[in-house]
């Protein structure tokens, strides 16, 4: 996917264009995977630039980092304030992407990591549309399973653990599907590479617990607490793999992916074999409110202008 990367972006504490934004080949996240990023989405209405839960994305931002005792060296209020003023800078009056992180810079072959280790931390910016066809993907449940709790926190959005992500990326591209499936220790559903998943069965919708090595995504949060103001039942609870298959109706929820209906897994149709009425029905409650045109969620948006 090639990104039309802004010309200004930010890195420890100043802009700078991304071309002079550099580091060494010794940076330690290089070798070890020792980085943290979040995706966070702005959407242009056509009067304002609005982005989609920003509070809440910096605290799992600082969050992630804590697991591994890598540091943030800047409050919530800095980023917050560095990432309106990037988007300002880049003139950005499009839907865009914004991509934050912090890594750990020279430290050597040092696995000793802790928070006197030196870290970066920057941010970047580009236009970005629809992830996914928003009428359907196919998906295919991957052989690679989703890691666990009892080897790495799942909890963590770190740079390593995606490495089993582009696993099941790779198998499910080769096998000819849109987006893979993966399942946790236990054998039951976990997410997506990059998305969380939900399954509707009748009035229901069912998500995946944590405890089955699952993201707790921010989307994720926003469609449960939606579903549950049109009235829906929304439940966290283990989703074998039996289960999904019989599923009236599936999507995922990401920051990139938004909200994206499968139409099939592994070949079988979920349904009717198109979106449900339900996902429909979240898929644009979701889009009046991150274009701002639901006053029940406005607190979920931070104007840029």
């Amino acid at each position: 996917m090639k990104l039309n990367i802004s010309k200004f972006v930010w890195f420890d504490g100043k802009f700078t264009t991304l071309e002079k934004a550099t580091v060494p080949i010794t940076t330690h996240a290089i070798h070890y995977g020792t980085s943290i990023f979040e995706g966070i989405r702005a959407y242009w209405n056509s009067e304002n630039l609005n982005i989609f839960r920003l509070e809440d994305h910096i605290k799992r931002f600082r969050r992630s980092g804590q697991f591994y005792s890598i540091a943030l060296n800047y409050s919530d209020g800095q980023i917050f304030d560095a990432m309106i003023n990037l988007c300002k800078k880049n003139n950005m009056k499009r839907s865009c992407y914004i991509r934050p992180f912090y890594f750990v810079g020279n430290y050597g072959i040092n696995l000793h990591v802790n928070y006197m280790a030196p870290t970066h931390v920057a941010a970047f910016m580009f236009p970005f549309g629809d992830l996914f066809d928003k009428n359907g993907i196919t998906a295919g449940i991957s052989s690679w399973r989703k890691f666990s709790d009892a080897s790495t926190p799942a909890l963590a959005k770190m740079g390593g653990n995606y490495l089993n992500s582009i696993l099941a990326t790779q198998e499910c591209k080769r096998a000819g599907y849109d987006e893979a499936i993966l399942l946790d220790m236990n054998s039951n559903v976990s997410e997506a590479p990059g998305e969380n998943i939900f399954a509707v069965k009748g009035e229901v919708l069912v998500t995946p617990p944590l405890g089955s090595s699952a993201l707790e995504g921010i989307t994720r949060e926003s469609v449960m607490e939606i579903a549950e103001d049109f009235g829906y039942d929304v439940k966290e609870e283990t989703i074998t793999r039996g289960q999904i298959y019989l599923a009236d109706e599936i999507f995922l929820t990401g920051t990139a992916a938004e909200i994206t209906p499968i139409t099939s897994i592994d070949g079988k149709p979920i349904g009717a074999g198109r979106p449900g009425k339900i996902t429909k029905k979240i898929m644009a409650a979701y889009t009046d409110i991150v274009m701002g045109k639901n006053d029940s969620y406005s607190m979920w948006l931070t104007p840029v202008y």
